[in-house]
């Protein structure tokens, strides 16, 4: 059995020419949703950025599967229908999430923006650096992405705590504890990292409140969604130095806009959603291994509930 499908994608050429390297399907490729809903002939199969899917899955009723090319799925869980299966992206982000996670860590432990701004002012800065070694590390989301990142970090000597929706331990980390003892498990933290998706039950968890509890030296890293932290309670903190400093790569609107006071907070660092970018070699072999497994009537990996967000 062979099935027809549509790229859907800013980047649906390279999927496509990524597709007929290793593999035979009969693809037609799109990089707008104006062009899918022309090359639309009764396909089975969307294969796009979950934006674009969500913008023309209503209107494709023959459609039952949607892979998609992104670890987050949220445009999905806006759109009322639920009679397809979705398929996302997994264990292919953790080494990209990981080296911007450490990278920051390590820039800031440095002092590298700093040292910078000391050398543009021709001054001999002598002040030493801090350590990962021996600092707490806590990760909000156990996955195959926490995890990942957690193991590395393990070998820069760093104490790994989790937090997950059950407190299920793992081998991963030295200890984690479930979403319920949040307030407790900040309090013991110097870095926190959160990689949670965006669901109900991750709104705003990081509040005023949550914020409160990290230690005044805390280092927070956002590359999850922007949904699970308050950006006017993390921003406040910032201004009055009860948290030392933020990095964000995710935020409810994209690009942020230029009147957002983020851009003028001080100690955060703001990059434009590029900790993990689904490059065709990542995420085309999980395409084509499903392809296969819809196609021979098997069980798809990695299927999303929608219901959940994951």
């Amino acid at each position: 059995m062979t099935a027809g499908c549509l790229i859907v994608s800013n980047t649906a050429t390279r999927f496509q020419e990524e597709i007929e390297r290793t593999a035979s399907i009969p693809i037609e490729s799109c990089s707008s949703t104006l062009e899918a809903r022309e090359k639309y002939a009764g396909q089975s199969i969307l294969f796009g950025d979950p934006d674009m899917v969500a913008e023309i899955l209503p209107d494709l009723p023959d459609v039952d599967w949607v892979q998609s090319t992104w670890a987050g799925i949220t445009p999905l869980t806006a759109v009322g229908r639920r009679d397809y299966v979705l398929t996302g992206v997994k264990n292919v982000f953790g080494p990209q999430m990981t080296e911007y996670v450490l990278g920051y860590l390590l820039a800031h432990e440095l002092r590298v923006v700093e040292r910078d701004r000391q050398q543009a002012a021709g001054n001999w800065f002598d002040s030493p650096s801090g350590l990962l070694h021996g600092k707490r590390l806590g990760i909000m989301g156990t996955g195959s992405i926490g995890a990942h990142i957690a193991r590395i970090a393990r070998v820069f000597g760093l104490a790994v705590r989790g937090l997950s929706l059950s407190g299920t331990q793992s081998p991963d980390f030295d200890d984690v504890q479930p979403v319920g003892e949040l307030h407790s498990f900040l309090e013991t933290v110097d870095y926190l990292v959160s990689v949670l998706p965006a669901t109900h039950s991750t709104a705003n968890l990081l509040d005023g409140a949550a914020l409160a509890r990290l230690p005044t030296h805390a280092f927070f890293i956002n590359v999850g969604r922007g949904n699970v932290v308050d950006d006017d309670a993390l921003i406040d903190a910032l201004r009055t130095g009860r948290l030392a400093g933020a990095v964000l790569d995710v935020f409810d609107e994209e690009p942020v806009p230029a009147a957002s006071p983020l851009w003028r907070t001080p100690n955060l660092t703001i990059t434009a959603h590029i900790a993990a970018i689904s490059h065709p070699a990542l995420i085309v072999p999980i395409f084509i291994e499903n392809y296969r497994r819809y196609c021979n009537n098997e069980p798809l990996k990695f299927v999303i509930d929608l219901d959940k967000g994951y």
